[in-house]
């Protein structure tokens, strides 16, 4: 269970109007069961892509319609889903159903073995020149996912994630 994270990644590039580098909190969290971790992550996945299509609209509406923060905070109190994703299609022609998976899912990160290949040189004992060969090395490391995890597919494709001997 310890190796299924949820995260958010930011670019090293500092967003236009921020005084500093944003943060993101990080959490240790031991559950008792495997479905209560699922549940957990299937929540945070959900939470962001609520959070994702409100500032969608916030920042559309602010920087393509000219209205203040206040004023945009003040037209989305109240609103649903259905009417964000309205007010992203009507007026700016925005479907947000073919943004990207990375903003409307979040980023996943999970270990995976991942082969790398480095140039080594190797001497043999009959020979005083080393030979330069490409040699492949299997790492775990962990790797970005932008895709659903609160369906079966995810858990299916990745059974290791929840595996106890793991």
């Amino acid at each position: 269970m310890d190796r299924a994270m949820s995260t958010a990644l930011c670019s090293s590039a500092k967003a236009i109007g921020l005084k500093e580098e944003p943060g993101f909190d990080g959490r240790v969290i031991v559950y008792p069961s495997n479905q209560t971790l699922k549940d957990y992550l299937s929540w945070r996945q959900a939470d962001c892509h609520i959070n994702n299509l409100y500032n969608t609209v916030f920042w559309a509406l602010v920087q393509q319609s000219g209205l203040t923060p206040v004023q945009a905070q003040e037209r989305l109190q109240g609103t649903l889903a259905a009417d964000k994703n309205e007010i992203l299609f009507s007026e700016f022609n925005i479907n947000y159903n073919n943004e990207p998976l990375m903003y409307r899912k979040g980023t996943v990160l999970i270990w995976q073995k991942v082969g790398e290949v480095t140039t080594k040189e190797v001497k043999l004992p009959a020979e005083m020149e080393g030979k330069k060969m490409a040699v492949t090395r299997t790492r775990t490391k962990p790797v970005p996912l932008y895709c659903d995890i609160i369906g079966d597919a995810f858990w299916k494709e990745h059974p290791e994630i929840l595996d106890e001997d793991s």
